[in-house]
């Protein structure tokens, strides 16, 4: 399942440019337009992360679980200088505790994101979150509040 267009816009409007993503594959490459990706052949979980990172990754445990692990140990080493993720607003959870704690704000979508296929249109059973780390949290806040509630984090 795939990212709609209008966060991908968002997130392109905050960072200035999608370097890399993660968790990705050809067909929604179509769409981030990522400078680099990686695809589940190429386990993005065993390459260097860097720049400004758009992630959308599996829900699934335990990658969801790794995948926001990886990208707090690389935003933390330096490595990613900014990123924007989407994930379920799974606020319970360690890995959800883990990287709202690098961020520097959030939105909290009004609707249930309506990922896309190349098929077909469905939204997930829960809400979704999207995160921010970087150092613009104004800008972010500014650009996602037309998806719904954003806030800083402190």
């Amino acid at each position: 399942w795939y990212t709609p267009q209008p966060f991908i816009e968002a997130a392109r409007l905050v960072m200035g440019a999608i370097d890399l993503d993660p968790a990705s594959s050809d067909v929604a490459n179509t769409v981030v337009d990522a400078a680099a990706y990686f695809t589940a052949q190429d386990d993005g979980l065993s390459q260097d992360w860097y720049g400004r990172v758009w992630m959308n990754p599996p829900y699934a445990q335990p990658l969801v679980s790794q995948f926001c692990a990886k990208l707090r140990d690389e935003y933390d080493a330096g490595n990613v200088t900014g990123a924007i993720v989407l994930v379920n607003n799974a606020t319970e959870t360690a890995w959800f505790q883990r990287i709202i704690g690098a961020a520097s704000a959030v939105c909290f979508p009004l609707a249930r994101v309506k990922f896309w296929a190349p098929d077909r249109v469905a939204a997930p059973l829960q809400g979704q979150a999207v995160v921010y780390l970087g150092d613009n949290p104004a800008l972010f806040i500014r650009e996602f509040a037309t998806f719904g509630w954003c806030a800083r984090v402190v």
